[in-house]
């Protein structure tokens, strides 16, 4: 049994009931990126600026797609597929677990929302954390699953942020940065 079975199977085995719930609500929050593309909308709408909810959004769909097509070369079992004596709190619809799409999105999500707002980067990489590990603790991933799935994300998101400076080098800025405030205009006479 390698390190990450044995890891995976350690939580599933201390899981504490009164903390099923909020694992369970924080992955079910984790699902599809629906957290970060509520989060990105919220941001959108406070900066009037659509950029960070398109971004996000397409960060999150890629993660997802990517995630999904390495599932199916790589055809990892679920660990409750390769130990069936676990008992997961969920199951997925997906056979395979490598890597994770809910870790997947969120690191891709919560990347493309700390570029557009840094000062809630320590919050938003907890929060995707906290998705990420949901997923070991409710016995659907293996540890290396998750990790593999945030560095994906990660990489879907830091190319995404390449591509949106490149094609447009304001997709980035808050409404008004860098503009110039005209100076009043010098009284007649």
């Amino acid at each position: 049994m390698t390190l990450d079975e044995r890891l995976q199977q350690w939580t599933v085995a201390h899981r504490v009931e009164p903390l099923d719930p909020l694992a369970l609500a924080v992955s079910y929050a984790g699902s599809f990126g629906l957290v970060w593309v509520g989060l990105a909308l919220a941001l959108a709408l406070v900066r009037r600026q659509a950029a960070p909810l398109l971004l996000t959004v397409a960060a999150v769909a890629l993660a997802d797609l990517a995630a999904i097509a390495l599932k199916a070369v790589i055809e990892r079992p679920r660990p409750y597929a390769a130990f069936p004596e676990q008992e997961p709190l969920v199951t997925s619809s997906f056979e395979y677990s490598l890597p994770s799409g809910h870790a997947a999105t969120s690191a891709a999500g919560a990347a493309v929302l700390a570029a557009y707002a840094p000062r809630l980067a320590p919050a938003l990489v907890v929060l995707a954390a906290a998705v990420a590990w949901s997923r070991v603790y409710v016995g659907v991933h293996f540890p290396a699953d998750v990790v593999a799935g945030g560095l994906l994300g990660l990489a879907v998101a830091a190319a995404l942020l390449v591509v949106a400076r490149a094609v447009g080098p304001r997709a980035l800025r808050s409404p008004g940065a860098g503009r110039r405030r005209s100076r009043p205009a010098p009284p007649p006479g």
